[in-house]
């Protein structure tokens, strides 16, 4: 038995992988994956094999592979010091520094900074925060959380309830009570046919004042939903969508929580994806792109508003109690800012806008009038194709077809790692935000392949390269 023969019976017999079918990685029937190296927007696994990373891991390399500075940060900082706890007051320079930049990089009124380690628990964070805040205004009822269907959010008890996706939920009891969904923002999926994107935005709104007014608006605390829904499909709001979301929210009280996990930190070609679209939370949720991924690092960004009521309830019923062990942990913090010092010098956000924009631009000629394919969307370095049976008529493939996983398995042979979306035929693109036009090109080109690869099988229809 060689020693990756070892390896890999090793990993089937004590490894208990996320998101991974159980029965089918334990016997061997899911062949494994040991990824051995990484540089700029490639990975390389144990054969030896390179692939380009078109979904930064999980959307969250931002600034790509292989960066040494933050390597040197991280290493410096344990040998000055390796951990502390921040409860109490205590402190360090690195995590003062970040809060003071992570400040700088969000939208006006943002006032301080809670740290975990995954969106998860920041998002569990957020929603303690929001029941906190009402308990102290008097307002014991005013504790339900409208989340959107088909959004992600995380994967605790609450968090997983706000996700809107049935196989977060199968066999947890979950969602919670205090938990209810509203519409997904899919115009192409979800609108009647000779709906205008603006009139689907109304039909949003109209579909959220009802919920409202079923549950009682006294009863609704926070609105949370990401500025691009990740997970769910990366679908892209319809026109008009925030700012008139936005009106029902303060007309009727209730907090927006905005999930930046993936849009933060220049995915779309802003700071943040509130800037991009103009939306201004009282609450921001922050991860993967606020270390890159180096270390495991997240942030609760608390707006002035509900900042204020927070050190209100202090002076009534004392410090908070809600702390992790891990919390503005020095090691974590000092990649985070040696991430941004690269964001900020190379102006990342920027090409993320730039080539974000030819990566789209590029999906579109090539697949807008591809048989297999009814939509293509994205902003900024985000985009997906959406494969369906009957494009006009918006009629999907069969499920048992498997048609997004069998195109993103014939991307991955030609040597390009694109993700099979959870809902749906759907393939997501994610790269880091450093890709070039040439490796958009690149991309696209092997994409095109294995799109008609499979058009072939499905629809038994020869496409033209």
């Amino acid at each position: 038995m060689t020693q990756l023969d070892q390896l890999f019976n090793e990993d089937r017999a004590h490894f208990m992988h996320p998101s991974t079918h159980a029965h089918d990685h334990a016997s061997g029937a899911l062949p494994g994956k040991i990824v051995t190296g990484a540089k700029g927007i490639r990975i390389e696994d144990h054969q030896g094999k390179s692939y380009i990373d078109a979904f930064a891991g999980l959307y969250c390399v931002n600034i790509g592979y292989g960066r040494t500075e933050v390597a040197d940060a991280i290493y410096e900082q344990a040998k000055k010091l390796a951990y502390y706890h921040t409860y109490v007051g205590h402190s360090t320079d690195t995590i003062i520094e970040l809060s003071s930049r992570i400040i700088d990089w969000s939208p006006a009124g943002m006032k301080k900074v809670y740290y975990g380690m995954s969106g998860s628990d920041a998002n569990e964070t957020q929603i303690k925060i929001v029941w906190y805040y009402n308990n102290v205004l008097g307002r014991p009822n005013k504790k339900k959380i409208i989340s959107r269907q088909r959004g992600y959010h995380g994967s605790g008890i609450v968090t997983g309830s706000l996700t809107g996706l049935a196989s977060f939920h199968q066999n947890f009891d979950l969602p919670v009570d205090r938990v209810k969904h509203t519409v997904c923002p899919h115009w192409y999926r979800q609108a009647p046919a000779g709906m205008s994107e603006t009139q689907f935005t109304a039909y949003c709104v109209e579909e959220l004042e009802k919920l409202i007014a079923r549950e009682g608006a006294d009863t609704i605390a926070a609105f949370i939903a990401e500025p691009v829904m990740g997970t769910g499909g990366i679908i892209t709001p319809p026109e008009g969508y925030w700012a008139a979301i936005q009106q029902v929210l303060k007309k009727h009280d209730i907090l927006l929580i905005s999930d930046e996990v993936v849009c933060g930190f220049g995915r779309l070609g802003s700071k943040m994806g509130a800037q991009h679209y103009g939306i201004q939370p009282d609450l921001i949720t922050v991860a993967k792109g606020l270390t890159s991924a180096y270390a495991p690092l997240s942030g609760v960004i608390v707006g002035e508003r509900v900042w204020d009521v927070i050190e209100k309830g202090s002076q009534e019923y004392g410090a908070m109690g809600h702390g992790w062990t891990y919390s503005g942990h020095p090691i974590c913090a000092a990649a985070a800012l040696a991430n941004l010092d690269i964001l900020e010098r190379e102006n990342i956000a920027q090409n993320a806008g730039e080539v974000g924009g030819y990566l789209n631009a590029q999906l579109h000629a090539a697949f807008d009038d591809h048989p297999l394919v009814g939509e293509v969307r994205g902003a900024g370095m985000l985009a997906a194709l959406e494969f369906m049976a009957d494009k006009e008529g918006r009629k999907p493939f069969d499920a048992a077809l498997k048609v997004g996983p069998k195109v993103s398995a014939a991307a991955l042979e030609r040597g390009v790692i694109a993700r099979a979306m959870p809902h749906g035929d759907i393939l997501g693109f994610a790269p880091p935000l450093i890709t070039t036009r040439a490796e958009v090109d690149e991309i696209v080109k092997i994409v095109r392949a294995a799109v008609d690869d499979v058009a072939n099988q499905v629809i038994g229809t020869a496409v033209a390269g």
